[in-house]
């Protein structure tokens, strides 16, 4: 893997790592050449072609699956590239692998696909096909190309599916703390809302659309060089509504290791899958910091803040402090 060359700001937090870095990372990745069992993957990213390591994975192990595969884009992944392609072939291309991933989950599992606009509905078709689809998440990502003859492209899916019609889902751990713009009081007393020295806040259900995620970006520690990394919030949401602690998360497109980093410091098992070693290698980096740092931007105490929100802004502000010391 060649060093990181590219000159940034001090107060830039994007990971890198140096030569010596990588090689200890890489070194630390697992490369299957056998058959493995559950414990021999547990807690482990997994280098390699997909289709060549899911013949080597056990059968009925995964509690919950999130999928975040290349969407129907052209995409460049550090010389791995990915063409578009007719939505009949995206659809064969999806057929390729969705159906091999069957096999690893519990009866009970649940499954989430990521997705855009214009692979969203070819997913909805794959995945309607084998699973039960529940829901089609749709979050409100900040970052976004300008158009001058279309919509701005600002906002992501995600296919919810389960197994069976059994299944677990925590609605009480993905509840949001919003801001309360117009109290209402009964009797004197705040009514369905809490009055704190931060303000006025009322815990709601979550609903299919989530406004509250803010993608990564350099001044945020788990920033990386991926190009399509997914918000540690956003995977967090997810594992915490879908499984308990001790379950095991599979993440099979691991890309810079969002999900394995998330779903260690929620106290679950899992594995991922990566191709690209650099990528990986910045995944065990990630895991390594989140030893000593559990910390899950806008989640804190158990809570899900909305953005700017004040004990949001004011983790902002210790990390602000932090880099300025």
């Amino acid at each position: 893997m060649a060093a990181v060359t590219r000159k940034r700001s001090a107060r830039n937090q994007t990971l890198t790592l140096s030569e010596q870095e990588q090689r200890e990372c890489h070194n630390e990745l697992l490369f299957p050449e056998k058959e493995l069992s559950e414990k021999e993957l547990s807690g482990r990213i997994l280098c390699g072609d997909l289709f060549q390591i899911l013949p080597r994975l056990p059968d009925a192990f995964v509690d919950l699956l999130i999928l975040d595969p290349p969407y129907n884009l052209g995409k460049d992944f550090n010389g791995m590239k990915f063409g578009q392609m007719s939505d009949e072939n995206y659809i064969r291309y999806l057929e390729s692998w969705f159906p091999k991933l069957l096999r690893l989950l519990k009866p009970t599992a649940s499954v989430y696909l990521c997705g855009d606009w214009k692979c969203s509905a070819a997913q909805y078709f794959v995945m309607n096909k084998y699973l039960h689809v529940r829901n089609r998440i749709t979050w409100q990502r900040e970052k976004g190309r300008g158009a001058c003859s279309n919509w701005k492209n600002s906002c992501e899916d995600i296919w919810f599916g389960t197994c069976s019609q059994e299944y677990y889902f925590d609605v009480d751990a993905v509840k949001v703390r919003r801001k309360v713009i117009a109290p209402y009081r009964q009797d004197g007393k705040p009514k369905d809302w809490e009055e704190t020295d931060e303000g006025n806040f009322r815990i709601t259900h979550p609903s299919n659309f989530w406004d509250d995620i803010t993608v990564p970006y350099w001044s945020m520690p788990e920033n990386t060089d991926h190009p399509t990394q997914k918000p540690e919030k956003l995977i967090a949401k997810l594992i915490l509504a879908s499984s308990r602690p001790g379950d095991f998360v599979f993440d099979p497109f691991g890309g810079s290791g969002t999900t394995p980093v998330v779903a260690k410091k929620l106290g679950r098992c899992f594995a991922s899958v990566e191709m690209n070693p650099e990528y990986a290698a910045w995944g065990i980096a990630r895991l390594k910091r989140a030893e000593s740092d559990p910390r899950i931007q806008g989640y804190e105490k158990g809570i899900f803040w909305e953005r700017n929100s004040a004990l949001h802004s004011a983790g902002k502000k210790q990390q602000k402090r932090e880099l300025d010391t």
